[in-house]
């Protein structure tokens, strides 16, 4: 029985009819990838007006290492509510982007953790302190040369060790038989961010597997 309280997001949406049946399920955030080396590049499968035409209040564009006048036309054009930079963006580079961005739209910055040690642990502690006055969301994944997507979960116990300053988004490879391990966690997830373990393929998700964790949620909630 899964029992946590954690919001769920679905990253890598491409197919306009399995958005569809996330969103009468009240998945509370949508997930679209515009990372062009991406499997899951959303523009290959919709455009910034069919997006911006999805009604739901969060849809999050994923940017990596992208230039700020462009991410800032995609937000404007279809409507996005949150921003996740997914790459090596700092904190100038935030402060920048927020001071383009409409006034409403919020900033998830993730974090990508690879070793666990001290020295990794402080270079994650400095990140954590260096951008939480700039945006609302962290979102922890596991590290890797395609900046995500790997189907592979880092040392979750390394948070633990953290001071985290803001809520967060918990990623990396999750599947239903992780979630019981998320109780070992002090500083409780704001939200789980799911997706490759959740596809039959990319950008194809297993829609049935995300009902079944609604099915073993009280009230709905993850």
């Amino acid at each position: 029985m899964i029992n946590l309280s954690s919001k769920l997001k679905v990253c890598g949406l491409t197919q306009p009819d399995q958005i569809k049946e996330l969103i009468s399920m009240k998945i509370d955030f949508l997930g679209f990838i515009f990372y062009e080396k991406s499997p899951r590049y959303v523009l290959h499968h919709l455009s910034l007006k069919d997006i911006s035409e999805i009604d739901h209040p969060g849809k999050t564009g994923v940017f990596v290492n992208e230039e700020t006048d462009r991410i800032v036309e995609s937000a404007t054009t279809a409507g996005l509510h949150f921003i996740q930079l997914h790459g090596d963006e700092n904190k100038d580079f935030v402060h920048h982007l927020k001071e383009k961005l409409p006034p409403k739209t919020e900033i998830i910055k993730v974090i990508r953790i690879g070793n666990h040690d001290q020295e990794a642990r402080h270079t994650i502690q400095n990140l954590l302190n260096d951008f939480c006055t700039s945006i609302s969301y962290f979102l922890f994944d596991t590290d890797s040369s395609a900046f995500g997507g790997t189907g592979k979960q880092f040392e979750w116990s390394l948070l633990n060790e953290l001071e985290i300053p803001l809520p967060y988004f918990l990623s990396g490879g999750i599947s239903e038989d992780h979630f019981e391990n998320i109780q070992h966690l002090k500083q409780k997830p704001f939200a789980i961010d799911i997706n490759s373990k959740f596809e039959t393929s990319p950008g194809h998700k297993d829609v049935k597997k995300i009902k079944k964790l609604f099915r073993e949620s009280p009230e709905g909630t993850i």
